[in-house]
């Protein structure tokens, strides 16, 4: 979805949100501000709460509605562009600053792998090679699909975030099950 953003933001401005060439360009850059904002408060929240699989699930469970309404109100304004770009750009890119960093650091130094530290270079070597061929894809797929229209286009990118949900899934459920066992044991033992 990033890498489709990247790409493909600037015609779909000129295009849907009747701008200048140069306006689309600059606004584009608004989605990369508002990734700046998201990597970091998705940094913030893993490392407050402890859960960064369920945090990048909650971001891109909260992206694909918005992503449906930058499509219906994003072109209705400055305002409402620059607000939903920073917006969308947070929750799109939040999640993907942490699965390429912290979350690829913790499958790397899993406790199944005993330790071999080049594991942690083939985890991230994975889970890069994995985006990129998102990254190869969505643009691809947003080309072939305008054709169409520009709401197929966004229904092909909220596809994709619930897609990386699923497959987020494993680990949330793992995150939260850790965290259920932990509040169990906190109250079993309060309660002596």
């Amino acid at each position: 979805v990033s890498y489709t953003f990247l790409f493909w933001l600037p015609a779909y401005i000129v295009n849907v949100g009747h701008f200048n060439p140069q306006e689309a360009g600059d606004l584009s850059t608004l989605f990369d501000v508002g990734g700046i904002i998201g990597g970091i408060s998705a940094g913030l929240i893993s490392d407050y709460f402890g859960g960064r699989a369920t945090t990048c699930f909650v971001m891109l469970i909260i992206a694909a509605p918005m992503l449906f309404v930058y499509n219906k109100i994003g072109h209705d304004g400055i305002p409402t562009v620059i607000g939903m770009l920073i917006l969308c750009g947070a929750l799109v890119n939040g999640p993907y600053a942490l699965i390429t960093t912290a979350v690829s650091a913790d499958l790397g130094t899993h406790k199944s792998l005993q330790g071999n530290a080049r594991a942690l270079s083939t985890v991230t070597a994975i889970i890069d090679g994995t985006g990129s061929i998102g990254a190869a894809l969505g643009p691809l797929l947003a080309g072939l699909i305008t054709r169409t229209s520009w709401v197929n286009v966004f229904y092909m990118l909220i596809t994709s975030d619930l897609c990386a949900c699923l497959l987020l899934s494993r680990l949330v459920f793992k995150e939260l099950r850790g965290c259920c066992e932990h509040l169990m044991k906190r109250r079993s033992f309060t309660e002596f």
